[in-house]
């Protein structure tokens, strides 16, 4: 009977979605009807395990390290140094075909291990990289696919905040998943600047050489240059190395991460507006997570009351398909849910289902956490949600820059995500490796 009742609720979850209901209200009022008709109607009991498992999941320690790595990011992103970076990136890989688009993905793979959210690393190169490809004669399309899909990067490599969403409902380790991610991290960022050197090599008009002499910065902008690229690099020692050296917890390298992302935005210039603007941003952008992260406990324990896992296992058992087809099946469920919902909101609907399936089935969970997320991170450029090209569209200081060329130009990232993700899923050590070694 509970196995009946949680695939109804689920039914009815997936109608309220698709009628436009915020995902956190309906995750929450199905799983209170959920659980109130498992108890037969008892409002008390039903009230009291709700709240129970809302407070429950707030309490944990671990929830502190959404905010703290948010506001590490929003400070590194208005002080400045992201343009730092990319302006280092672009001068030491001057001699490689398709320069700029490469030193964006160069950027951004440096910038997402202090930002841990892809919409900030897409919003400050929208800004930084696009208007100097287009300045060399860029084409259009290639110039916002390089963006927009770099952007990506941000979501996989630590400290992101979908590793820690998926940590927080599986229990599994956020220093374990942050380690995991580094490797895969790197691979995907290999793949999107060999397709860059390759597609400017066969069509050299899409990124034009840069056949102008390089201009030396001035001290000051060298100075500015040096404080902002060695303090992006000292805050990656201090957060991923904390973790990988077990000086500091997750929630501890958050922490001094903020004051050190701090410290570099007051040297950059941030005064105290800017850094109380940064809280407040912080705040609007954790809050409607943590809403969403009570309301996936709540579901949650709706699986757990019902039998609901075993029960969707049961019949994928039943089923006899092959593990590799269940996978499929998988992907294609989250690629479709790409296109209507949000990459938090996919993981909180699908991830306590799919998890323990993919256990069951002999999957390695961290690597099958970080093919998830690889496969999710695509749908953050798939139409029509996309939300990293609605992103982009905003931030380009160019009004020609619609969104169906973001999304051409953006299609060959989308493809590289879902190779790099089933070569993580064939090949399991990639995400394995480190965290076995370290952890």
């Amino acid at each position: 009977m509970g196995g009946d009742i949680v695939l109804i609720m689920l039914a009815v979850l997936i109608v309220m979605i698709l009628l436009g209901i915020h995902i956190g209200v309906a995750l929450s009022l199905c799983s209170g009807v959920g659980v109130y008709i498992m108890f037969r109607g008892n409002t008390e009991a039903a009230l009291s395990i709700m709240s129970n498992t809302a407070y429950e999941a707030i309490r944990k320690d671990v929830f502190a390290v959404i905010p703290l790595f948010v506001l590490m990011g929003d400070f590194i992103w208005r002080s400045g140094a992201a343009g730092d970076l990319y302006r280092i990136c672009d001068r030491t890989l001057r001699r490689l075909p398709g320069r700029l688009a490469i030193a964006t993905i160069a950027g951004n793979t440096v910038f997402a291990a202090v930002t841990g959210v892809s919409i900030a690393s897409a919003a400050a190169f929208s800004r930084i990289a696009y208007p100097e490809m287009m300045k060399l004669g860029y084409k259009q399309t290639f110039a916002l696919g390089a963006v927009a899909g770099s952007a990506c990067l941000g979501m996989l490599i630590p400290p992101s905040v979908l590793l820690i969403v998926w940590a927080i409902l599986t229990e599994m380790s956020v220093g374990a998943l942050f380690i995991a991610g580094i490797l895969p991290g790197l691979m995907l960022a290999l793949l999107f600047s060999a397709y860059v050197i390759i597609a400017a090599i066969m069509n050299p008009e899409i990124a034009p050489a840069y056949d102008k002499p390089l201009v030396d910065p001035t001290p000051e902008e060298n100075r500015a240059e040096l404080v902002g690229g060695l303090g992006i690099l000292a805050l990656i020692t201090i957060v991923i190395g904390g973790i990988w050296f077990g000086w500091f917890t997750p929630t501890e390298a958050a922490a001094f991460g903020v004051l050190a992302a701090l410290v570099i935005g007051v040297f950059k210039g941030m005064r105290t507006g800017d850094i109380l603007e940064s809280m407040y941003q912080a705040g609007r952008t954790t809050a409607p997570i943590m809403f969403l992260l009570i309301a996936a406990q709540m579901y949650s324990r709706l699986l757990a009351l019902g039998g609901g896992v075993n029960y969707i296992q049961g019949m994928f058992t039943d089923s006899n398909l092959s593990p590799f087809m269940v996978m499929m099946l998988m992907t294609a469920i989250w690629l479709v849910l790409g296109m209507l919902i949000d990459s938090v909101s996919i993981i909180l609907l699908t991830v306590p289902i799919f998890a323990p399936l993919a256990m069951g089935l002999g999957y390695d969970p961290i690597a099958f956490a970080i093919f998830g997320i690889l496969v999710i991170e695509a749908g953050l450029l798939s139409p029509p949600f996309g939300l990293l090209v609605y992103t982009v569209r905003g931030s380009v200081p160019d009004s020609t820059a619609t969104l169906k060329k973001i999304f051409i130009g953006s299609f060959p990232y989308f493809m590289l995500i879902l190779v790099a993700a089933f070569i993580v899923l064939f090949f399991p050590t990639i995400a394995t490796f480190l965290p076995k070694a370290v952890i």
